[in-house]
């Protein structure tokens, strides 16, 4: 991967319509040959998913051949999703019926980053009320924790809010009453909307925790998944590469290029999904 050596300045590049030249310059880059040389020691693509390398069940025609050279180069790849609806198993049976053939360890999802984020941090938490999916739910139950019911006597340690796209009135209820009573709370991202092919406004994790936001007067205590940085830690470990050697491609500023620009990897936007 390089830039082209006729390109003199970042204006150019800008005109190019490659990106910003003032987003390359608080990545830290300061000329041309510097970028060049980030590319070049790149190692790892962290993928977005949903708006990046397909848009809701529509897999891009660019991706499977954009995969299969990154693997002749001999640069690795994971699917890093801020989507927590769904469990590792879910998408690598999506990414399947595209045609991806992915691995476990090449899914890291924002569910899966918070419960890694609740076993480092918090490991007294067993007992969580969870707004998930019943798939999300069974992911952090195979992880230790014990779901708690739709009861003001069964107490959980923290309320956990995905993006539940099986959310019922009173199951948000509770989490609000529990959040009342100064019950951690946690997000597994951000999101207002999830990208989707389909004619429907798709209410994600962040718009969820603005309603239990007005309704309690109580913001997140944490919010996991992009942009912070921990959403990288997994890949770093996993795949042996230091931040600086990792791209962060993605369709999101706030989400995508923040976790690029908090974790100090390079971030690739693309402009498939939310950003036009």
């Amino acid at each position: 991967m390089k830039i082209n050596k006729k390109i003199m300045n970042f204006k150019d590049i800008e005109q190019m319509g490659i990106g910003s030249y003032k987003y390359i310059e608080q990545m830290g880059i300061n000329s041309v040959s510097e970028l060049n040389t980030r590319l070049q020691n790149i190692r790892h693509i962290a993928l977005d998913m949903d708006g990046t390398i397909y848009n809701g069940g529509t897999l891009f025609n660019f991706t499977l051949p954009f995969l299969k050279r990154m693997k002749e180069k001999g640069i690795g790849y994971s699917f890093l999703t801020n989507n927590s609806s769904r469990n590792t198993d879910n998408y690598l049976s999506h990414l399947a019926s595209m045609g991806i053939l992915a691995t476990d360890d090449e899914i890291y999802t924002s569910a899966q980053a918070t419960i890694d984020y609740l076993k480092v941090n918090f490991p007294d938490y067993k007992r969580l009320f969870i707004l998930g999916t019943p798939n999300v739910i069974s992911e952090f139950e195979r992880s230790g924790f014990i779901s708690t019911v739709d009861d003001a006597h069964d107490v959980p340690d923290a309320v956990v809010v995905c993006f539940d796209m099986t959310l019922t009135y009173s199951r948000l209820c509770r989490a609000a009453w529990w959040i009342k009573q100064n019950v951690p709370f946690i997000a597994t991202n951000p999101d207002k909307v999830c990208p989707t092919d389909l004619p429907v406004v798709l209410v994600d994790c962040g718009s969820i925790c603005s309603c239990l936001k007005k309704a309690t007067d109580h913001v997140p205590d944490v919010v996991i998944g992009k942009p912070d940085p921990r959403m990288l830690v997994g890949i770093e470990h996993r795949y042996q590469v230091k931040s600086s050697q990792i791209a962060v491609v993605g369709d999101r500023i706030y989400t995508d290029l923040q976790l690029a620009y908090n974790a100090k990897a390079l971030g690739v936007l693309v402009l498939t999904g939310e950003t036009s």
